[in-house]
């Protein structure tokens, strides 16, 4: 299982989220971290991936063995312009 580390604008956009997006987006990225199961695709014009939960997206860096998130939230026509 890789480490999951959230950085200090995605623990922010997290603690923000209802409990029940949080609660998904949570087990998202735990079967993520676990399988590598998951909708997951390389970000275009940027270094990264994006992971897609329902509606929600999250924004992340990953090496061998951890996961920076850098953004969670909806997706929305900003959603990967923001970092």
């Amino acid at each position: 299982m890789k480490t999951i580390i959230f950085s200090h604008a995605a623990a922010r956009d997290f603690d923000g989220l209802s409990n029940d997006a949080r609660e998904a987006v949570q087990k998202g990225l735990v079967r993520y971290a676990t399988t590598g199961d998951g909708d997951v695709k390389s970000l275009f014009g940027r270094a990264g991936f994006r992971l897609r939960i329902g509606n929600y997206r999250v924004i992340f860096d990953e090496d061998a063995s951890t996961i920076l998130a850098i953004y969670i939230g909806r997706r929305q026509t900003t959603t990967y312009r923001r970092n």
